[in-house]
Formats: structure tokens, C-alpha cells, sequence
């Protein structure tokens, strides 16, 4: 197995990641995080196909994606999924948040049904958890970053993806929508989990 450590050094001026994802939203936000390595996704080392995510938890969908891929190109990747929990819906969508309104991902469609889920509750405090999951080396490590807010009560701002127009992080006027990326990261849940992930590369 090439590891990832023994590819970076290889081709130091690459630093080559390889990020288990076709979303190009995310795969966006995370390259932006992750300014001092090449960060692959998926379809540019030649995996197409959806990797059914059938895990009841963020941590096991991670999980998924990044075993697929190590065990199909013996690579060292890294994978996340993320989660909205609502607490006055006992933490709905949480792990099914990407397919709320069904397998067809919509978000927009998602939104709707979130927003009138929560039509007539007072209490609309949400979170955002991500869960990263590294495999290097042959050795799985896990991180995770969570950003607690609140859930609005129409959607705000143009930017992201998801959710975004409709949580607003605590401590802020804006709703992630209307925030430009680089804000984002700096608060977001997957931006700390890729945080925790940067700080544990950098002592491995």
C-alpha cells in the first residue's frame, strides 16, 4: 500500500490528499481549508460511482466512504459526513439530513420540510456535527467538529450549500449562507474537524 505519508514526501511539492467525496461543494470548501495540499476527490482518481452510505451514523457513513477506497486503490484517504441535529425534533435529519425529503438529495426540498416540521416550536435550536474519518497507514483515526446555532425561520443569503440558508451559528446575525467561505470555515463544523485533522497531520 503507497501511504500517505510515503506519497507526500515522494512528491513534496504536491502533498497530494485524497478527499473520498463527489460533492463539489465540499470538495470546494475543503481544498480552501486545506491550502498546503493537493486535495483529490474522487472522480479525479477515477471512482464515479455513489458509495452507498448505510451507516446510522456519521461516524460509520465516514467510514464507508474511506474503507471504499482504500480497499479499492489501496490509498490512505480521508472521508466525512455531516449531520443537522434539531433538539425539538430529537436531533432530526441528523444522519439522514442530506436525504430528509428523500434519496433524491434535494436541498431546497430538505428546507421545506424542515422549515414546516418546525412551523409552530419556539425551541429552534439546532447543531451542525461533522465526523472525519482519516485511514493512514493501515490505522483508522476519527475527528469531529460540532457548531451550535439555530434554525430560521426563512432562508437567508446565496452562499453554501445544504442547510445553509436556514442556520444561523450562535453568536452571529448572518446565517452560513450569507457568510463568504473563508468565514465559514473559520466557525463551521467541518471546519473544525478538518482543523482537528490539519493539527494531527502536523504531529503525526
Amino acid at each position: 500500500m503507497l501511504g500517505l505519508f510515503t506519497f507526500v514526501f515522494l512528491n513534496i511539492i504536491k502533498m497530494k490528499l485524497v478527499f473520498a467525496t463527489n460533492n463539489k461543494n465540499k470538495l470546494k470548501e475543503v481544498r480552501a481549508m486545506l491550502p498546503n495540499f493537493e486535495v483529490v476527490g474522487l472522480a479525479e482518481i477515477g471512482i464515479t460511482e455513489d458509495i452507498e452510505e448505510t451507516a446510522k451514523t456519521l461516524e460509520g457513513n465516514a467510514a464507508i466512504k474511506a474503507n471504499y477506497v482504500t480497499k479499492k486503490l489501496g490509498l490512505d484517504c480521508f472521508a466525512d459526513d455531516t449531520g443537522l441535529e434539531v433538539e425539538a425534533l430529537n436531533n432530526a435529519p441528523g444522519v439522514y439530513s442530506a436525504r430528509y425529503s428523500g434519496e433524491h438529495h434535494n436541498s431546497e426540498a430538505n428546507m421545506q420540510k424542515l422549515l414546516s416540521e418546525l412551523q409552530n416550536k419556539t425551541n429552534r435550536n439546532a447543531q451542525f456535527r461533522t465526523a472525519v474519518v482519516l485511514n493512514l497507514n493501515s490505522k483508522q483515526y476519527v475527528f469531529e467538529g460540532i457548531c451550535k446555532g439555530e434554525i430560521l425561520k426563512e432562508k437567508k443569503g446565496n452562499e453554501g450549500f445544504g442547510y445553509d440558508p436556514i442556520f444561523k451559528p450562535d453568536g452571529f446575525n448572518s446565517s452560513f449562507a450569507e457568510m463568504s467561505m473563508k468565514e465559514k470555515s473559520e466557525i463551521s463544523h467541518r471546519g473544525k474537524a478538518i482543523q482537528n485533522l490539519i493539527t494531527f497531520l502536523k504531529n503525526y
